[in-house]
């Protein structure tokens, strides 16, 4: 039995988006704020929160952003729904797509509810859902639950360097989540094999081909 491109995409984004969930309430409802679980030495449970985007980066009022990342995950479920209705869309091309759409939706939930669901305790307590004294932020102004930290190696620069010399030096420091890596294999796979694939890409291709047929025309 083929699936669908369809019921395809709705799968792997509800599995992805649950997954993620499922995590990010059990580190918010169990770790306090900073805690960390070592599993090995370079594979750990750290629970931060964000304001921004992906791997913490920031920028702009939280409001505002919130309201962007909705926009771009409709536009995603958009583009998802167009795709599924053509027959001849390369499926890993589709695949990614579906990969960027589950990132996005799953960080938007946390900047949508997690304010209003999560009460912010003073460590070392930890949250717990649906307080009766109410959340930490409005609707809309939530914090992305980060909790994946992978701190791969570690050195001191030499004295000698400019600038950092001296300095102690973390590879891979950034802290990040399921929606975070689902949305940046997808750009990563899409840039590196389905490049041709993108928009912008069709757009050049069809562009060549009229080029190529007024050429053999004339």
């Amino acid at each position: 039995m083929r699936i669908s491109k369809g019921w395809l995409a709705a799968i792997i984004i509800v599995v992805i988006v649950l997954a993620d969930q499922i995590l990010k309430i059990w580190v918010k409802t169990n770790f306090y704020y900073g805690e960390e679980y070592v599993i090995t030495d370079w594979f750990r449970l750290n629970f931060i929160e964000n304001n921004g985007m992906a791997f913490g980066f920031e920028f702009g009022s939280k409001t505002v952003l919130t309201c962007f990342r909705i926009v771009v995950s409709a536009l995603f479920v958009y583009y998802i729904a167009k795709l599924s209705k053509k027959s001849q869309v390369n499926l890993g091309y589709f695949t990614c797509v579906c990969l960027c759409t589950a990132g996005a939706i799953g960080n938007m939930i946390d900047c949508v509810f997690y304010g209003v669901v999560f009460n912010d305790p003073m460590i070392p307590q930890v949250a717990t859902m649906f307080p009766p004294e109410g959340g930490y932020a409005p609707l809309l102004n939530g914090r992305v639950v980060d909790m994946f930290y992978f701190p791969l190696a570690e050195w001191n620069w030499p004295e000698w360097l400019p600038f950092i010399g001296g300095e102690h030096f973390v590879f891979f420091q950034p802290v990040f989540n399921i929606a975070d890596a689902s949305l940046s294999v997808g750009v990563i796979i899409l840039i590196f094999f389905f490049s041709k694939h993108l928009p912008l890409g069709e757009k050049e291709h069809t562009v060549e081909e009229s080029i190529n047929k007024n050429a053999q025309k004339q």
